[in-house]
């Protein structure tokens, strides 16, 4: 069966596909390769994890994998390496899910820029910072609503 892809849009996968080829790096012994870089073992290892997870759908675990790799060249940014740096393996989680779904050109990769900011977003919690009187008017709105 030929595989037929627009390769300026790479379908999306789930979050767990990239997370078996991170699983099986970790594995391995080279769980610190998004931040060295992948080299041609380690795109060897992640590539024969999705084969034997897909084994069935070669178009997903090609989707999955040529997503896996691009995921690991935007660490290579400035930023981002950083982040990974100062936050650790909680950013793992958020990363693969990005990677996931975010729209993906397979000759330019991944937007650093613009999986910097989904990130980023993914990583800071839903708080609205509200001034001191606000913050009395709400509390005592409440009370008043609970009596």
């Amino acid at each position: 069966m030929a595989m037929t892809w627009d390769l300026t849009d790479i379908p999306a996968v789930e979050a767990d596909d990239l997370g078996a080829a991170m699983r099986s790096l970790i594995e391995a012994g080279r769980g610190l390769a998004l931040l060295r870089g992948l080299s041609d073992a380690d795109l060897d290892t992640a590539k024969a994890s999705l084969q034997r997870r897909f084994h069935g759908e070669p178009q997903r675990a090609l989707a999955a994998f040529v997503r896996f790799r691009h995921m690991a060249d935007v660490f290579g940014a400035r930023r981002l390496r950083d982040m990974m740096l100062d936050r650790g393996h909680a950013l793992l989680a958020p990363a693969m899910a990005i990677a996931a779904s975010l729209r993906l050109n397979a000759n330019r990769g991944f937007n650093p820029q613009q999986f910097v900011l989904s990130l980023h977003q993914a990583m800071t919690p839903n708080v609205v910072a509200m001034d001191p009187h606000r913050a009395s008017v709400v509390q005592t709105s409440t009370e008043r609503l609970a009596a």
